[in-house]
């Protein structure tokens, strides 16, 4: 039985209108239902119009914790982080108000700077209210990576464990990310996609067609815990 549902736009403002109200809705059910909500997104540059939307969305963002579903291990300083590009785009306007709960921390490696990560994750109020994730050209989602050091554990559908370092040649930087175990723990999940190309990969992860079959993204494709809404635009 599939587990996905798709919507097409035809452009990335489009989609990023539909999907800003969806997160939105999302955020405002989880405050009214608890007092609080919580999502988790990805960093990259294709979230960035959504953010923007996002930020303007009016509900009570004092009540709203916002992560990364993974970062790059440099400081927000850096260009390449993504709580540095949050900041700039999400983290504006109304949603100033939200608490934002990084994944980085002030240590040289992921490695040593992971008891501190995880005492922080702990805090949160799982489980999350939405979760935003992108996808690769080489089928990575979060930092699922192909060829990642830790990749088994990080995709180990039962791994109790909320936060990973991973590592890996197509990675960049060392990076630090939730498990596929954790990023499930949610009341929705969305997978955000732009361009024919990205399509096309997605058709083929899903299916397990040559060596998409092996990309990591596929784990979150097949698996029947939770439904997967995919926001597509060209």
């Amino acid at each position: 039985m599939s587990n996905l549902i798709t919507h097409s736009f035809t452009d990335n403002q489009a989609l990023a209108v539909a999907l800003a109200e969806q997160l939105a809705a999302r955020l405002r059910e989880g405050i009214a239902e608890r007092g609080r909500a919580l999502l988790a997104v990805s960093g990259g540059s294709t979230p960035r119009h959504l953010f923007e939307r996002l930020s303007r969305e009016a509900l009570d963002w004092s009540k709203v914790q916002v992560t990364l579903v993974d970062e790059r291990w440099v400081p927000e300083s850096n260009e390449r982080s993504n709580a540095g590009m949050l900041k700039a785009t999400l983290l504006q306007h109304a949603a100033s108000a939200a608490q934002f709960v990084p994944l980085y921390a002030d240590a040289p490696t992921p490695e040593a700077g992971l008891a501190t990560v995880r005492a922080r994750m702990a805090s949160l109020a799982l489980p999350f209210d939405a979760v935003v994730l992108g996808m690769g050209n080489d089928g990575h989602t979060a930092s699922f990576f192909p060829g990642g050091d830790r990749l088994p554990e990080a995709l180990d559908p039962n791994n109790p464990v909320h936060v990973l370092p991973m590592r890996a040649a197509g990675a960049g930087e060392p990076r630090i990310t939730f498990t596929l175990s954790a990023l499930l723990d949610t009341r929705a999940l969305y997978l955000h996609i732009e361009g024919e190309a990205k399509r096309e990969l997605l058709a083929h992860a899903r299916q397990g067609v040559g060596e998409a079959a092996n990309y990591p993204v596929r784990a979150v494709l097949t698996q029947q815990r939770v439904p997967v809404a995919v926001y597509w635009c060209p």
